[in-house]
């Protein structure tokens, strides 16, 4: 049987086997719901400062050990649950990172709009250009500072310029596929 043609992607995609299933099915594919976002957030804390590989490819243990990400359960997490974490080897044992998604969960609790709702007004509205390569994708955005600055007022943390625009891009918020891939487009 023959193979079907290979799609053209964004370059970074190609490094790792993990990297093309998460670039083909998920990254930049619009995401909404409170829980599914914190998840995304978290993560994109705990990427800071390492390869997001290393995250993808231990995302099935934060899932585990992160009660699946459901806000009340992390919300609910004590000391024992920060030791039980630190002593997690399947995981990132860093404890500013552990505390930052305890205290980033209760946060949530406290909007009344939800996470949702929140994140996704940040989302630019009208046309963006394509990056042509990977060297046009930016790092920040005024949206994500903007959010950043809206996070961290209502009490988080962990949540730089960066990482909200990593959010933002892994979410579907803004399309940053580059021209010539194959999901450019085709997110939202």
């Amino acid at each position: 049987m023959e193979s079907p043609p290979e799609r053209s992607r964004c370059g970074w995609a190609e490094s790792a086997p993990e990297y093309v299933v998460y670039h083909d099915e998920e990254w930049g594919t619009p995401l909404h719901g409170d829980d599914a976002l914190f998840e995304r957030l978290c993560l994109e804390a705990f990427q800071s400062g390492l390869s997001w590989i290393t995250i993808l490819r231990k995302r099935p243990a934060f899932r585990a050990a992160f009660a699946g990400f459901a806000i009340d359960a992390v919300a609910s997490f004590g000391d024992a649950d920060e030791a039980r974490l630190m002593a997690d080897a399947s995981i990132v044992r860093n404890r500013a990172k552990i505390a930052a998604a305890v205290r980033n969960a209760r946060a949530v609790q406290q909007l009344p709009e939800g996470l949702s709702a929140l994140l996704w007004s940040f989302a630019p509205t009208g046309p963006r250009p394509r990056p042509a390569t990977l060297a046009d994708v930016p790092a920040t955005s005024e949206e994500s500072v903007a959010m950043a600055k809206e996070l961290k007022r209502r009490g988080f943390v962990f949540v730089g310029p960066t990482t909200a625009y990593a959010l933002m891009q892994a979410t579907g918020m803004v399309d940053d596929h580059v021209a010539g891939c194959f999901r450019a487009g085709a997110g939202g």
